[in-house]
């Protein structure tokens, strides 16, 4: 039976317009598909018949080109294997198009993907090579065989997220971390940032943030329109007394763990923003990244349970599970959900549905704990690790802030943070400053210092990262004491 187009071997767009002729032109496009690249080397090429059926020609006239291109070198024939792109080097017009690309186009080029570093060392980061995969597997089966075909179609009908997930997540959230919530009031986003933009309408002109922290979400307030103040950070955490000289009616917080310097918000102070909040009817946005990481005690419970009409609670599975899953979630106090479904429906953006059932079920069948158990044993005890040598090997560096969460700071002898942070990048380590944090209209300029994530390395890698990072931070502060 003669292939049709529909069901030959492989799709090959040619033009056959020109001079000379159906055979020539078919001989020409080829050649100029070898050359351009369209025709990768070892390609292989539709059968004579196939491509003939295709382009309404003679099947003799697609042989007479093939051979002719064979003779060429542009092609080649073996019995069994087919007409194949001759294997060579990359062809020359691709080089030429290069030279030839003008030079705005080139400017346009996307930069080149740097390669990942040796040793990873960067905060807020999790080790993504402990993913559970078999607990996630078997709860995506359950989850697939359990879900309703609706949950398939469109989420336009509640833009809060699907119904399973966040009866699971309030429930979750009330036990482990004292938030006061109901699934009404959870809303599903595709990421903390993705949840912060969708408040930001409601922030007003003026937001208060922590004198060191992310400097993404300081950028996406500005963006939005907003000014963003700095609020001093020490031991006690964010200085929240200076809220009232701000003018600011909503304050970013990290409370658990505050971002970097690694302090919990003390609870006077605690007390004091949620007074401020209630007096001013400002708003208090709680980003509680890796409040389940508490390493030497139990974790603070969330700020939100304080007032849950005056604190939106936003939470993450980045750090618990892994970023590339991009879940994350709010509890929206009553009288903003409106505003926030609103906002949301405008960005006509959802969560992928199978994601949200299956992290449902992983959630309520207690695989969810059982990981962060092991987890967090598992970041206990490369914190102490990296302090052990940190305290053994570099008698010049002090690590500040609790046994919690993926990160230390490192404080380094005044004017070193920069010869550090070369140190490291000679010996392959990847780790930030902590002026990069750092508010730019901070006045509390802060220590030196270095934050190290100790959570991306997979576990055969982070003795060869702390080893490198130790040599780093030696030789940097010997060379600063000579």
């Amino acid at each position: 039976m003669r292939e049709s187009w529909a069901t030959s071997g492989s799709d090959l767009h040619l033009d056959l317009d020109g001079p000379g002729g159906v055979r020539a032109s078919l001989t020409r496009a080829l050649r100029e598909a070898v050359r351009t690249g369209r025709l990768a080397p070892g390609a292989r090429l539709p059968s004579s018949r196939s491509l003939a059926a295709d382009l309404g020609v003679a099947r003799n006239t697609v042989a007479d080109a093939y051979a002719e291109l064979v003779a060429e070198g542009w092609l080649t024939a073996r019995q069994g294997s087919g007409t194949r792109v001759a294997r060579r080097a990359e062809p020359t017009a691709r080089r030429l198009a290069a030279v030839r690309r003008a030079p705005s186009e080139t400017a346009a080029r996307p930069a080149r993907v740097p390669s990942p570093p040796r040793h990873d060392l960067r905060p807020g980061r999790p080790d993504v090579s402990s993913f559970p995969r078999s607990a996630w597997l078997a709860a995506t089966r359950r989850a697939l065989t359990a879900a309703p075909h609706a949950a398939f179609g469109y989420d336009y009908d509640d833009p809060r997220g699907r119904p399973e997930l966040r009866r699971v997540l309030a429930d979750y959230l009330a036990r482990a971390r004292g938030v006061r919530a109901e699934a009404d009031r959870v809303v599903v986003c595709a990421g903390f940032v993705r949840a912060l933009s969708l408040l930001v309408g409601l922030l007003g002109r003026t937001v208060a943030v922590e004198s060191h922290g992310l400097w993404v979400h300081r950028d996406l307030l500005t963006r939005a329109g907003a000014r963003t103040v700095p609020l001093p950070v020490d031991e006690k955490g964010a200085d929240v007394a200076a809220l009232p000289g701000t003018g600011a009616r909503a304050v970013l917080l990290t409370p658990a763990h505050q971002f970097p310097t690694g302090f919990p918000l003390h609870p006077d102070r605690r007390a004091a923003v949620v007074d401020w909040a209630r007096s001013t009817g400002g708003l208090v946005l709680e980003d509680d990244y890796d409040g389940e990481f508490r390493h030497d005690r139990r974790a603070v419970g969330a700020l939100q349970d304080l007032d849950p009409e005056r604190v939106v609670y936003l939470g993450t599975a980045s750090k618990s599970l892994a970023p590339g899953l991009r879940l994350a979630w709010m509890v929206v106090p009553e009288p903003l959900m409106d505003a926030v479904l609103a906002a949301r429906r405008e960005a006509a953006e959802t969560c992928g549905t199978l994601d949200q059932l299956v992290l449902a079920d992983f959630v309520e069948s207690g695989a969810y704990d059982r990981h962060v158990r092991a987890m967090r044993l598992r970041y206990r005890n490369r914190r102490d690790r990296l302090v052990a040598a940190l305290a053994d090997r570099v008698p010049g560096a002090r690590v500040t802030g609790i046994a919690a969460g993926l990160h230390v700071v490192v404080e380094l002898p005044p004017g070193t943070e920069e010869a550090a942070l070369r140190a490291a990048r000679r010996e392959g380590v990847a780790v930030e400053g902590l002026a990069r944090f750092r508010h730019p209209e901070s006045p509390d300029t802060g220590p030196d210092g270095l934050v190290v994530g100790y959570g991306t390395p997979p576990e055969h890698a982070f003795t060869a990262a702390v080893d490198a990072l130790c040599r780093a931070l030696r030789g940097a502060l010997g060379r600063a004491a000579a």
